[in-house]
Order: C-alpha cells, then sequence, then structure tokens
C-alpha cells in the first residue's frame, strides 16, 4: 500500500532501532554470498510433543522486474528496488541458514512487492528447497503498489498465478510440527472472512496449541497505543482495532470513489473481523501469534494464553530464530 509504504519507509525503516528492545534476546549473525542477516534467538513454551526450533521471517519485498513486464512495471522495480536495496539475496541467506540449521521457515507474508514474472519466479524457485509455512501480505497481490482499493476484488485479479507458485493455501492454511499447530491465515488487507472465521473454530476444536500466523499484528491496547503516537494519530496499522479509534484516523478529503485511500477506510474493521478478534483472546488453545508488517520488532501480549511476536523487515535481515517447547 502506498500510503502504508511513506509511513513504514519514512520513518520505522529509520527509526526502528530507535525502538525500545522489548525481546531481550541473543543475536545470530549469519552471511552467504556478501549478504549479512542478523537474527534474534527467542523460546516460547507452547506444549509441543518434544522441542523444535523455526526461523520467523517476514517482509522480504522482492521488487524486481525484467522484459516480461510492462515498462511501468519496470519503472516500479527501479524506484522500489532503492527502498529494498537486494532483497533476493537476503532472502536466500535467510534460507541457506535455515537449511543449514534444518529449520522451517515461517514467513508472515510481503515475500513480494508487488506481482511481476520476475518476482514469480525468484519465489517459485526460492521456495523450491528448505520447509516452508507463509501467509499472504498486503503486497502480495499488488499489481502496481497503491493503485486501487485492495479488496477481495482485486485480490482476484492475481491470485490464481500467485498460489500457483507458493507452497501452501494463502487463504487458510494448518500444519502440525510436534503436535503444535501453526495456522496461516491472510489479514493483509486489515479483514479476517466468515469463512476463516469458521474453519479456526474448527482447528480449535482439535485440541491442540496453536501457533496463529498472519501478516498483519492483531490489535492490543498498548501496541495501538504505540503505533498512533508513532504516526502522530494518523493509523494504527493493527486489525481488529475498535472503530472509536479507527474514525479517528488523520486524513483529508478525497475525490468521490477514492475515499478508500484514507487509513480510517482501509484499516475499519469489519463486524465479523472485531466478532473474530474478540472470540480469539477467549481461546486457551492460542499460544502465539507470529507476524510482519510493521518492519520492526515488537511482542505484546495479546490475549491471557498468547503473546504475538511481530518480527523486524527480511529484506533489512530480521528474523527471529524461535525455540518451540
Amino acid at each position: 500500500m502506498r500510503i502504508l509504504h511513506t509511513f513504514i519507509c519514512g520513518i520505522f525503516a529509520v527509526a526502528a532501532t530507535l525502538l525500545a528492545p522489548i525481546v531481550s534476546a541473543q543475536t545470530v549473525t549469519y552471511t552467504h554470498k556478501g549478504a549479512t542477516i542478523k537474527l534474534r534467538k527467542i523460546a516460547i513454551e507452547v506444549g509441543a510433543d518434544k522441542p523444535f526450533s523455526v526461523l520467523h521471517i517476514s517482509d522480504s519485498h522482492l521488487a524486481y522486474a525484467d522484459e516480461r513486464d510492462d515498462s511501468r512495471k519496470q519503472k516500479l522495480a527501479n524506484k522500489r528496488i532503492k527502498i529494498f536495496k537486494n532483497p533476493e539475496a537476503t532472502l536466500l541467506a535467510h534460507r541457506e541458514y535455515a537449511k543449514t540449521n534444518g529449520l522451517t521457515i515461517v514467513h508472515t507474508g510481503d515475500i513480494m512487492d508487488f506481482v511481476s514474472e520476475k518476482n514469480l519466479e525468484i519465489a517459485k524457485d526460492i521456495f523450491s528447497e528448505g520447509e516452508w509455512i507463509v501467509c499472504a501480505g498486503n503486497h502480495e497481490y499488488s499489481l502496481y503498489v497503491g493503485e486501487a482499493k485492495e479488496d477481495a476484488v482485486y485480490r482476484a485479479k492475481s491470485y490464481d498465478m500467485v498460489q500457483a507458485v507458493y507452497p501452501n493455501d494463502l487463504t487458510f492454511h494448518s500444519r502440525v510440527v510436534n503436535g503444535v499447530n501453526f495456522v496461516t491465515l491472510d489479514n493483509g488487507y486489515y479483514q479476517f472472512s466468515k469463512e476463516q472465521f469458521a474453519k479456526m473454530k474448527k482447528e480449535v476444536k482439535r485440541g491442540l496449541p496453536i501457533v496463529m500466523v498472519c501478516h498483519n499484528p492483531l490489535y492490543t491496547p498498548e501496541m495501538c497505543e504505540m503505533m498512533l503516537k508513532r504516526t502522530k494519530g494518523k493509523a494504527a496499522h493493527l486489525v481488529g482495532v475498535p472503530r472509536k479509534i479507527t474514525d479517528t484516523y488523520a486524513g483529508k478529503p478525497r475525490p468521490k470513489g477514492e475515499e478508500w485511500r484514507n487509513r480510517s477506510v482501509q484499516q475499519r474493521a469489519d463486524k465479523t473481523t472485531l466478532k473474530f478478534c474478540k472470540w480469539l483472546k477467549n481461546q486457551e488453545e492460542l499460544k502465539a501469534i507470529l507476524t510482519g508488517h510493521c518492519h520492526f520488532y515488537h511482542k505484546t501480549q495479546f490475549s491471557p494464553t498468547a503473546v504475538q511476536y511481530t518480527v523486524g523487515s527480511g529484506y533489512s535481515g530480521a528474523g527471529y530464530i524461535i525455540d518451540i517447547k
């Protein structure tokens, strides 16, 4: 989203190191073919059958195009790659570290910055090795970044070509690893659907500890307050924010048909999303939530049983090595 990236790249990409490091963790540095990544090692207890580890990364933002794409997309690539530098090499470093250490990669979206033949080709090649659990981000189906209202109709324009190269269902997916149920949901457009809600209820009934995987962080009062302070009231960039808060997001008059460009419209949770988030807080099976989107590390208590972990930007080399017990 163009507005989102003005915020993220203009503020947080520069100021991420100024945020208080709320996760005390050992840092692991790894270099592969000139690309260096720095990973934070943390541990969470969820009730696994036996301990194991995963690599949690997000927001890699592959931003390439070539002669197979139109000139507009090639110009977009030339512009966007200046922000993300060398995302392919960094993503490959993440993959090689995971392979070397026998880790499944949990990627919480925005692997691609926009849909292009080149980005799809790179993504397909990267997914061809290693073990992956992935969800879609708000950029996964983006055609030109911020050019249209992002909703189900917009997603459908590129859904099939994107899904064809990704390793699991991008709308909803469940995978059990050592007795832990990793459930991935697409919430890139700040909503959860009725279908996702119904499927999540079925997963809870299985009685397994759940680690929820999604792109956008879910609302907590603490994280919302922090985000609004950082954006000077413009937006919290969270899912399930009470409407009395989203209605206060700073905006400006828009031409008819472009009201969606205001964050108060883009990020306004529908009834299903609000109901889902309220219900989720009461599910004891939920033990952790892994997210990205904000391009910085953050940790917040979502519910009595679940902590939400937001990871830094993958293109900058960030990631969590998570020891799950």
